[in-house]
């Protein structure tokens, strides 16, 4: 089985921290290690994960 790795990215606001996350998963996919997840989607799972925690 493949090993599970959660990764975690820490930086300030507007630096680019999910463009880096879609790029990462990006690459995966292109080896087959991932399924790719555009920014958008990543983006709106944050901003739910933000209101929730309100």
């Amino acid at each position: 089985s493949k090993p599970h790795v959660n990764v975690g990215t820490i930086g300030h606001v507007e630096h680019g921290k999910t463009t880096l996350t879609a790029a990462i998963t990006k690459v995966l996919a292109e080896e087959g290690k991932a399924k790719a997840i555009a920014f958008d989607e990543i983006d709106k799972a944050l901003q739910a994960n933000v209101f929730a925690l309100v």
